[in-house]
Parts: structure tokens; sequence; C-alpha cells
């Protein structure tokens, strides 16, 4: 269901997801959404029978592995994918070595990513035009 990207095919679907849901639902423009980042990161990619569903991105900021660019198709929500990629993408970054994690979250989804063990750090921002907070979830102790 979950794979990291290994190949052109699977890279192009998940630059697909992305431009569905940020740039199409949520109008985050095209040229924020894709960023020199994207040559770097580890790509995670969701597929159901071959349909691409859900996307997101690991990227390393120092001791800390960054999720991003966390995405579902709209008709594959409500089914707890969201939290098996999430889960995915921090098994992917404890493999990678890495015991802190950080998270840029929509205000709405704060809930979603405490249920990860992620807590709210400092105050609302701004990002892409819409609320977010930094969240962060330390294992460094377990």
């Amino acid at each position: 269901m979950f794979k990291v990207v290994t190949n052109l095919d699977d890279l192009i679907k998940v630059f697909a997801i992305r431009g569905i849901v940020f740039v199409e639902e949520q109008k985050v423009p095209y040229k924020i959404e894709r960023d020199e980042y994207d040559f770097t990161a580890t790509h995670i990619l969701g597929e159901d029978n071959r349909e691409p569903f859900a996307s997101g991105r690991i990227r390393t900021q120092g001791e800390y592995a960054k999720l991003e660019r966390v995405a579902i198709r709209k008709s594959y929500r409500g089914k707890k994918l969201g939290h098996k990629l999430t889960e995915f993408m921090i098994s992917v970054a404890k493999k990678q070595g890495f015991k802190k994690f950080k998270v840029h979250a929509q205000v709405c989804l704060v809930d979603f990513y405490r249920k990860h063990g992620f807590e709210v750090v400092g105050d609302v921002f701004r990002e892409a035009n819409i609320d977010h907070y930094l969240m962060i979830r330390d294992d460094s102790d377990k």
C-alpha cells in the first residue's frame, strides 16, 4: 500500500497527488508547492490497486526528520489511510536513524498529529496562506 519512491514513474505519481490536493483543492500556488527539497527528500507513495492516492515526503532538518507534503486524495479520506501513511513515514524515518520528528501541521490537523505523539510548540503561523503549528515528537528516550 505504501512505499518509498525509487523511480521516476512513482515520483510523477507523488507530484500528481500533491497537485490535486495542494494546488487544486487548497489553492497553494504551484511555485511554492514544488521546491528545491524535492530533489533530496525521501518521497512516499500510497497506491491501491495501482491507483495513486497518497503522498508524503521526509526531509532531514538537523536531528529531526520533518514530515511534509502529506496528502490523501479526497475520495480516499475517512478510511484511516492518513494515520497509516503517517505511521509508515515515521517508520521509514526511524530506519534512517531518526528519533525526533517534526511537522508543520495545518491547524485543522493538530488533533490528528497528537494521535501520533506530536505536541504543539509555539504559536500559529501562516504557510502557503494556511494557518499551521509546529509540532514535535521526540522518541529519544524510547
